[in-house]
């Protein structure tokens, strides 16, 4: 447990996974490690619903922190192929955060959710004195649609093609380029890509974009633990083996080269913006068409076959005990305030 980040599966198997509180029928997905969304069936139809942190990181600037911050929020459900609906928010500020800063926030949260469709419907919001960025609260996200429509995160099926949009560590090396690219020893046009990257970090509408286009039979948001985690909680999830071509991996310009300089694995980083699919043979064209017309990277990188695991070029892969992207800012961090 002293790992930043995520507790790991052995803890959560001991402590979490048997001390659910009361077992009651009408939960359709419990909580499982791995798996973005839980499910309640509420008379027939689905309530697929997750919860998150909420991160406000102000050197974005206000307004892109909160997009960033809301679609980590929404993308948990959006996974589900049911699209958010309502959203419960709690925000605890710290003293630091003015009221013109915590106006743009909300603002910027509200037509967000009004373009997506989605209703804030109650919440929490104060300030306190220990609270300090980025983590400033916290959210749940809901959806409503029918159990048969919902994306499974253990759905891949033998002979499923694998495809992933954007690609590895777009998020890590946006994040860590924007807020730290004075101290990355890069040209500056390699910094600028980077920097660039953060503008892909959004992945709610691909998310409902490819279902809709389907057939879909597995989704992931490739978040902590990056691009090997998503692949192998997937491949867990489906009891089957995941058979990846490493060149058929998109990389975006500048992720590679931050990643050599800050000596991070970006398959092992986390990837907000970057989503794992399993689809089906026959939609893998309709799928990818549908994402491109948004102007979104996509590319079919393996196939799903019997066996269990993941095989990158005959290799297995297997998951990063720790996402190295925490290290990496901690480092960054304590640099700055030299």
């Amino acid at each position: 447990m002293s790992d930043l980040g995520k507790i790991d599966r052995s803890f959560f198997d001991r402590h979490v996974a048997p001390n659910l509180g009361a077992a009651r029928s009408d939960v359709a997905i419990g909580p499982q490690h791995g798996v973005d969304f839980g499910v309640i069936d509420i008379g027939g139809q689905a309530l697929v619903t997750a919860t998150d942190p909420v991160s406000i990181l102000p050197a974005l600037g206000f307004e892109r922190a909160a997009r960033f911050a809301l679609d980590l929020i929404l993308a948990d459900v959006a996974v589900s192929g049911i699209a958010p609906s309502h959203l419960s928010i709690c925000f605890t500020l710290p003293e630091t955060m003015a009221d013109d800063e915590f106006a743009t926030v909300w603002e910027t949260i509200h037509a967000e959710c009004a373009d997506l469709g989605v209703a804030v419907v109650t919440g929490h919001t104060a300030r306190y004195s220990d609270p300090s960025h980025p983590w400033v609260g916290a959210a749940t996200a809901m959806g409503v649609g029918n159990h048969d429509a919902i994306v499974r995160p253990d759905g891949a099926r033998e002979d499923n093609r694998l495809l992933l949009t954007t690609g590895p560590a777009v998020e890590s090396v946006g994040l860590l380029s924007t807020l730290f690219g004075d101290q990355l020893e890069l040209p500056d046009d390699v910094v600028a890509d980077a920097q660039a990257r953060l503008e892909e970090v959004y992945c709610v509408r691909d998310a409902l974009t490819a279902a809709a286009a389907g057939p879909v039979r597995a989704m992931h948001d490739v978040t902590e633990g990056g691009l090997a985690g998503a692949l192998n909680e997937m491949a867990a999830g489906a009891d089957a083996r995941f058979t990846i071509d490493r060149d058929a991996v998109p990389m975006r310009p500048g992720v590679q080269a931050v990643c050599d300089a800050l000596e991070i694995d970006p398959w092992a980083a986390t990837s907000s913006g970057s989503l794992l699919l399993a689809v089906d043979s026959d939609g893998v064209d309709a799928v990818c068409a549908a994402l491109e017309d948004r102007d979104t990277v996509v590319a079919e990188i393996g196939r799903v076959e019997s066996g269990s695991g993941v095989v990158v070029d005959g290799e297995a892969l297997e998951h990063p005990d720790v996402d190295p992207s925490w290290d990496a800012y901690a480092e960054l961090a304590d640099a700055a305030d030299e």
